[in-house]
């Protein structure tokens, strides 16, 4: 999803078709900088980027004359919108249909120009019905979940439309990089990480499962480059360095042998590998070790610790 950094500036990754019907997309960061009037995209995130690193292309704002799905165009490209710009269309691929909507209306709203908000698509029964509905996608543990935002839309279907509804949602993509049956597996996706020596950032595909966090260097490889067991996490939380480092949706795991530096695409993202992180952590713990008890057994130990103090300066006194 795309999110506003602190800058006040609109980013996130999208597909783009760089080289006019090619029918290659590739993945950029892209800018939205309403202050200087421009779209901006790069390799990466500037943040991780060598210092000096310019952008793969720019587009100014005054030239984009509209901004539309572009699925009846390009219909075998998924979330697919077009950027009309003078002569030339720039065709782009968002991850999923809630972030072309926002896409979309972000840049149309920076080039002042007011669209329609409400989307649909085309439920098709076996009988050939054909209905348009009007839904809303959320985003619940990195998975888009489909929904109708009608009401009366759910409940006026019989049962092969309702079927041929539950079929057009069941073929939208996920995009999990690194398809797996292994039941364990609790949220994958690709994040950067600073190194433990060089303190560099690179981007790494992390795995979270019941008992570890591992990271790989791609979603191809199968050896993973470290497993940090969640025995050994003590805590994972908002980095509340990131001022210092100036680096946006950024968390830390912190283990008994080092604290890991690992930054999200997004705040969502942030939050989302927080909270499946934490929860392992405390389903780990088994039945009997709820987040309130491990809360009041930390309380305890403060307490006791805190006591401890008190008796040995009063032993000092004396």
């Amino acid at each position: 999803m795309p999110y506003v950094d602190r800058q006040d500036r609109i980013c996130g990754f999208l597909d783009i078709e760089e080289q006019e019907q090619s029918g290659k997309f590739l993945r950029r960061y892209f800018i939205l900088d309403t202050q200087k009037g421009s779209l901006v995209w790069y390799m990466d995130n500037p943040q991780n980027l060598p210092e000096g690193a310019g952008c793969q292309g720019s587009l100014k704002l005054t030239y984009i004359s509209k901004v539309s799905d572009a699925t009846k165009q390009r219909p075998k490209a998924e979330f697919c919108f077009v950027i009309n710009a003078g002569m030339r269309k720039f065709f782009l691929q968002a991850n999923d249909q809630q972030d072309l909507v926002e896409w979309v209306n972000a840049l149309n709203n920076a080039t002042k120009i007011t669209v329609s908000s409400v989307f649909f698509f085309c439920a098709q029964s076996d009988a050939g019905f054909r209905k348009q509905v009007s839904y809303k996608t959320e985003i619940i543990g990195g998975v888009p979940i489909i929904t109708l935002t009608q009401q009366e839309g759910a409940d006026g279907y019989n049962g092969p439309e309702k079927e041929a509804l539950r079929r057009t949602c069941s073929q939208l993509p996920y995009f999990l990089c690194r398809p797996t049956q292994d039941q364990s597996v609790i949220k994958a996706g690709y994040c950067v990480k600073q190194g433990a020596v060089m303190k560099n950032w690179k981007r790494r595909y992390f795995i979270l499962e019941e008992n570890s966090l591992s990271y790989f260097k791609s979603d191809l490889e199968k050896e993973p480059l470290r497993i940090i067991s969640l025995k050994e996490v003590h805590k994972v939380h908002e980095c509340k360095q990131s001022d210092i480092m100036m680096r946006d949706n950024l968390f830390e795991v912190v283990t008994t042998a080092r604290t890991f530096y690992i930054q999200a695409d997004s705040p969502e993202e942030m939050h989302s590998w927080i909270k499946a992180i934490s929860g392992a952590i405390v389903a780990q713990r088994g039945p009997g070790r709820t987040t309130a008890s491990v809360l009041h057994d930390q309380g305890a130990v403060t307490a006791h610790t805190l006591l401890m103090r008190g008796r040995c300066g009063s032993k000092g006194l004396h």
